[in-house]
């Protein structure tokens, strides 16, 4: 049998405690090496100095223990609140909760001075006909607010020593019942199962940095909690529809706003008092946006995000130095503001060059105007010089001619940029870029800078707008793809969804005051179908319910949500059966366009066809307020699984291939 001893290594389980909310156990492999650092902390004891212990990393790497202060703290970014870690050694029947380090540690020296090198019985050789009630207790151990009996070496219960407690537990005696399953809580020594190296997390070979948008000074930790609520959801996704393949997918959050000083408090100070929580609010959301469009703090905000990306890429490859040798990818996942200033930084745009090409033209108009001889000979001087300070600065370019030339430069090459809740076409398009007539990406991002461009949205998202048609005009009238449900059965890959038709012609920016101005075109399984819209669906599901609140704001509506007006169709439904060569004609012609080519199956020809589809939206929720949606749906995507699935397809993209094509022979 075996005999009482101290506590094995792998016996003893860690746990942390995050948010205070219930203490959750370490996995194998963190938990030993953590045991093994704290004991290694206990043998340097004694008249000496203890032992220094390097801090453990846990939880896929994100995490280092301190074993000496008992707490743990992210390693990528900061973190007020320190998380709390515990060493259990007795643990509640039932919950397997860790009773706390103090009163373990008391029973754990009580059991072992008392029952050292006894043998534990088996189970099976127990008297069956003597329960615990018939026996008394054999020791016994007073806490501060409890007590502990031993009934035998294995059957140990903790009992309240609350005033209420002694009162419940007399009556329940006298009642008859036995003192240990009233009121006793049973205890067990040593974890529910051993701790080993073998559980331990998969490799990384995919990391994503999650860049935020604006708003990050209201709430600094905010994008630290949106991407846990992503690295969540994405962890399901992972069990459900990956856990076949032996890597996994790390989010890093990219918190680049909180080290930039900008102006100080000069707005603050002339902010007035009137309203000040929503000027307040104001100040540190679309601040932003005016920051950036700011030609002093615009290369500040640029600065502080590309700093920061490549220092997190640094410090992971240092801590993890297989992932580069293994040809580790990174993609990054950015939100709103956070997409136009990566995509700056990836492509190197400075209005500084539309600023000098300005000033070039200033100086030709001024060299034809009528100046003094002095004066034109200054300017003789000026332009020489200019001209040889522009061949010295080429001339240093060509020598420090890198993989991407143009500055500013990341250490990492860039798989997938996934946009989200995204403004970025606006600003290319006041940028000057214009639909061209090749349907490559390379268009607004050369695929040597990345990989590949998605941009996700919400439909009714204000803030989020469409790519495509800065690529092909036409797109404009072609419905962006839909995002799969998260629990979809044998989902059509996205690269075989044909492009399709939304069915009316653009109508007018201002949206006319009738219930189809607020309807979007509705999801729908296959891109075959003629698309149905929400106007009509919605009214019939229940007018009053629904809309109830969305009437309230019509008028507002009409004003602020222009936008759903334009890209809102009329109402059609399936049964109207107006399909035949008039019914495509009108799907195809557009207010200003000529009608496009396309079969009578209502999909593009090749011909004018996207390289890959870029527009993909999730598709909306069939009972929820359109206006409602319209206010909460630009945050909404942190925690969505139909989002995280949609990621890591395109993470896991060539691991899944194969097995992708044994699905489409089965289609």
């Amino acid at each position: 049998y075996e005999v009482v001893r101290e506590l094995g290594a792998e016996e003893v389980r860690w746990f942390y405690r995050e948010d205070r909310k219930t203490w959750k156990p370490f996995i194998g492999y963190d938990s030993l090496r953590i045991e093994l650092a704290f004991r290694a902390l206990g043998s340097g004891g004694g008249a000496r100095e203890p032992a220094a212990v390097e801090p453990v990393c846990v939880r896929s790497g994100l995490y280092e223990v301190d074993v000496a202060s008992a707490e743990s703290y992210p390693v990528y970014w900061n973190q007020t609140e320190k998380i709390p870690v515990m060493r259990g050694q007795w643990f509640i029947d039932g919950t397997w909760q860790p009773l706390e380090e103090e009163e373990s540690n008391l029973i754990e020296q009580e059991h072992l001075n008392r029952f050292k090198g006894q043998q534990l019985q088996e189970s099976f050789d127990m008297e069956i006909s003597k329960p615990v009630d018939g026996k008394e207790a054999i020791h016994s151990l007073k806490l501060s607010r409890n007590h502990v009996d031993w009934h035998s070496v294995d059957e140990v219960y903790l009992y309240s020593d609350a005033t209420t407690s002694k009162i419940a537990r007399t009556v329940t005696q006298k009642l008859g019942f036995s003192k240990a399953s009233s009121s006793g809580t049973r205890l067990h020594r040593g974890y529910v199962e051993e701790a080993t190296l073998e559980d331990k997390p998969p490799q990384t070979s995919h990391i994503v940095f999650v860049v935020h948008g604006i708003g990050q000074k209201m709430d600094q930790g905010r994008i630290i909690k949106n991407t846990a609520m992503m690295r969540d959801t994405a962890r399901k996704v992972e069990e459900k529809y990956f856990s076949n393949l032996a890597t996994h997918v790390e989010f890093l959050p990219v918190e680049w706003r909180s080290k930039l000083t900008l102006d100080g408090d000069t707005v603050d100070s002339i902010t007035p008092d009137k309203v000040r929580g929503l000027r307040d609010m104001l100040n540190s959301s679309a601040m932003d946006i005016m920051y950036y469009t700011s030609p002093l703090y615009r290369d500040e905000l640029v600065k502080g995000l590309q700093q920061e990306l490549n220092r997190l890429y640094s410090l992971f490859c240092s801590r993890n130095p297989e992932f580069e040798e293994k040809g580790g990818k990174v993609s990054i996942v950015s939100h709103s503001l956070g997409c136009v200033i990566t995509y700056d930084i990836m492509t190197g745009w400075n209005p500084v060059r539309l600023y000098e090409q300005l000033l070039q033209k200033e100086e030709e108009e001024l060299e034809e105007s009528w100046i003094s001889y002095e004066e034109q000979r200054l300017l003789e001087e000026l332009y020489i010089t200019k001209q040889r300070l522009r061949e010295i600065e080429e001339r240093l370019h060509e020598l420090k001619a890198s993989t991407i030339s143009k500055p500013p430069v990341l250490k990492f090459k860039v798989e997938n940029f996934f946009c989200m809740g995204s403004p970025l076409a606006v600003f290319l398009a006041l940028r000057g870029i214009r639909p061209g007539t090749s349907g490559s990406q390379d268009h607004i991002l050369p695929r040597t800078i990345c990989n590949r461009l998605l941009n996700i949205f919400h439909p009714t998202d204000p803030v989020a707008y469409r790519l495509e048609p800065l690529i092909l005009k036409h797109y404009s009238n072609i419905s962006p793809v839909q995002i799969h449900w998260y629990n979809t059965a044998n989902p059509l890959p996205y690269e075989h969804m044909k492009p399709s038709f939304l069915n009316p012609s653009k109508e007018p920016t201002s949206a006319p005051d009738t219930e189809s101005a607020s309807a979007a075109p509705s999801p729908t399984t296959s891109p075959v179908m003629v698309r149905r819209h929400y106007g009509e669906s919605i009214t019939n599901i229940g007018k009053a319910s629904i809309l109830g609140a969305a009437s309230i704001g019509k008028g507002l509506g009409g004003m602020l949500f222009s936008r759903f007006g334009r890209s809102s169709a009329t109402p059609q439904t399936m049964e109207t059966g107006k399909d035949g060569p008039e019914g495509d004609e009108k799907k195809a012609t557009t207010v200003g366009t000529p009608p496009l080519p396309h079969s009578s199956s209502g999909f593009l020809e090749p011909t004018m066809e996207l390289e890959h589809r870029i527009d993909f939206e999730l598709r909306e929720g069939l009972v929820e307020s359109r206006y409602w949606s319209a206010v909460t749906s630009h945050t909404a995507y942190w925690s969505s699984l139909d989002i995280a699935l949609f990621l890591l397809t395109f993470m896991y993209k060539q691991d899944q291939e194969e097995t992708d094509k044994s699905n489409l022979d089965t289609i």
